[in-house]
């Protein structure tokens, strides 16, 4: 199970890259995206799964740190989804501005020529 997950977050990832690599500015805020997921999801895996567990010391019990989750790897996905959120909103104010300002959506601001 573990390399079926290591290998989808490798192939989202690569696609991630090769969508940043693309020439249109659409293309390479998809890719950030894809590549920020990856990295969420790669950050998620990496804190293990657990079914069936407390985050948390239930009250009135005595800590055994074998029945709890850890949910450092929760709070810093859900912290970087909130972050990704607002980059991904910034990127694409300034992809729009400079559409409107060039007239071009490529990322060098010319169109290829043919």
């Amino acid at each position: 199970m573990e390399a079926v997950i290591a290998i989808a977050i490798g192939v989202v990832f690569g696609a991630g890259i090769w969508l940043v690599l693309r020439p249109r500015s659409f293309q390479v805020l998809c890719g950030l995206m894809l590549m920020s997921y990856a990295v969420n999801l790669f950050i998620f895996i990496v804190g293990r799964l657990w079914i069936d567990r407390p985050p948390l010391t239930p009250a009135g019990s005595a800590p055994d740190p074998a029945a709890l989750a850890d949910p450092l790897p929760q709070a810093l996905v859900l912290t970087a989804i909130v972050i990704g959120f607002a980059t991904t909103a910034l990127y694409l104010v300034v992809m729009i501005g400079s559409r409107g300002l060039t007239g071009t959506d490529h990322v060098d601001g010319r169109e290829p020529e043919p």
